[in-house]
């Protein structure tokens, strides 16, 4: 019997028993790995299907993201009017992302429509031939958004962090130009797509209230492709950093506002610090409740918002600071993260800061692992990482345990202002 005038308890998100529910792995013909979730009170699922296919694969700038755009823009059978019609007359989504070292193609759909969709699908990741005229409005379209975008000082700034962490050459450092979409070619498209797509390295995720026969579906189209089967060559690209740490670029002279990046080379997810710097980051400025929000925002009024975090890759990662302020207080802004920087080395955390610290991140983490789709997405960026479980455990059990002790220690190892790149566009 419940009494409506007693309270239920109230339970901190760090008390609460945090597990990351079990995937189903399976294998097609081809050796293509499956990861499967099968969850959900509605007949919905998704399919992604993540290529070895980002920047770091492409022999001239530009390819990769291009290649992975136009892959909805033509097949033999096909044009794009007719793909896109196709998917949305039975109520789907197809989206297409590319990042520094993968590129993914992903399907949201009603179960009952996955046999009509997973066949035009497979067809884009075999068949598609990027016709000249798609290519030829991709490039217009590109070339228009570029010339709009930089005269805004935050796309400048973002740009050009990277650039002075990584150096343009590196993956994590390479932007687009006019000049590299002028020189997409065809022939290059198809040739990367070829390798990296058609032949490439593949590994499936699918999520949601999933048919019995969802193994049968997906070998049936995705079994007899010739994926995983080339060697798969490692990218080297060695960081060439910027010599000069201070940075100002005047982007529009009569701007009143000016974008701040402050950052620094960080190991990736593999380092045993990530975890603890994941909760020193949250209290340095990864919410709204954080120091920098608090000094910056709340009591000097120079922006907005203010936040810091950790730039994830495969490879190696970055701790970032990103804001935009007046332009005439972007100077006395990052002197505040400065000091900022310099409280979390020598001052004592006070345990009341912690602990609301340790309770927003362990509810951060229970929404990451509400439904299907947000759990399949958690053990996508394992898989990739080449992690797995044992690493979502050291995680929450950081969170709830790690002392304030050890997070001023690792203030004092990464949160160092002569260790900064420091950028200011206006």
């Amino acid at each position: 019997m419940s009494f409506r005038s007693i309270a239920p308890p109230i339970k901190d998100p760090v008390d609460l028993h945090l597990e990351l529910r079990p995937c189903h792995r399976f294998t097609l013909d081809n050796g293509v790995d499956v990861y499967a979730i099968d969850a959900g009170a509605e007949e919905v699922l998704q399919v992604e299907v993540v290529y070895r296919a980002g920047n770091a694969y492409e022999g001239s700038n530009g390819i990769a993201p291009a290649v992975n755009f136009l892959l909805k823009n033509g097949t033999p059978s096909r044009n794009a009017f007719e793909i896109n019609e196709h998917f949305d007359y039975h109520g789907a989504y197809l989206n297409r992302n590319c990042h520094s070292e993968s590129a993914d193609v992903v399907l949201h759909c009603l179960t009952k429509h996955l046999p009509d969709l997973l066949p035009v699908m497979c067809d884009l990741l075999t068949e598609a031939d990027f016709p000249a005229q798609e290519l030829d409005i991709y490039r217009q379209n590109m070339k228009q958004r570029l010339d709009v975008n930089l005269r805004k000082c935050d796309f400048v700034a973002n740009r050009l962090i990277d650039e002075y962490l990584w150096g343009f050459e590196h993956p994590y450092g390479r932007y687009s130009t006019y000049e590299s979409y002028d020189a997409l070619d065809r022939s290059a498209l198809l040739d990367f797509y070829g390798r990296h797509y058609a032949r490439g390295h593949a590994t499936l995720f699918v999520a949601g209230l999933l048919p019995n026969d969802i193994e049968a579906q997906l070998n049936r189209h995705f079994g007899a492709l010739p994926l995983n089967r080339d060697p798969l060559p490692a990218p080297t690209h060695p960081a060439v950093r910027a010599a000069e740490r201070r940075h100002r670029v005047d982007n529009q002279p009569d701007g009143v506002q000016g974008a701040i990046r402050l950052a620094r080379p960080f190991p990736n997810r593999h380092h045993p610090d990530h975890p603890g710097a994941m909760v020193l980051n949250a209290l340095f400025g990864g919410f709204f409740g954080s120091r920098l929000m608090e000094n910056i925002r709340e009591d000097k009024g120079y922006t907005y918002g203010i936040y810091s975090y950790l730039q994830n890759q495969v490879a190696e990662s970055a701790w970032m600071v990103s804001t935009e302020a007046g332009r005439d207080v972007c100077e006395a802004a990052i002197t505040e993260v400065y000091h900022e920087m310099r409280r979390l080395r020598e001052e004592e955390i006070p345990d009341e800061e912690l602990q609301m610290v340790r309770n927003y991140l362990m509810g951060t983490l229970l929404g990451d692992l509400d439904g299907p789709f947000q759990i399949i997405g958690r053990w996508k960026n394992l898989v990739i990482n080449g992690l797995d479980e044992a690493f979502f455990r050291r995680t929450v059990d950081t969170i709830r345990n790690i002392p304030g002790a050890e997070l001023n220690a690792l203030a004092a190892r990464y949160l160092r202002e002569e260790d900064f790149y420091e950028l200011v566009v206006v």
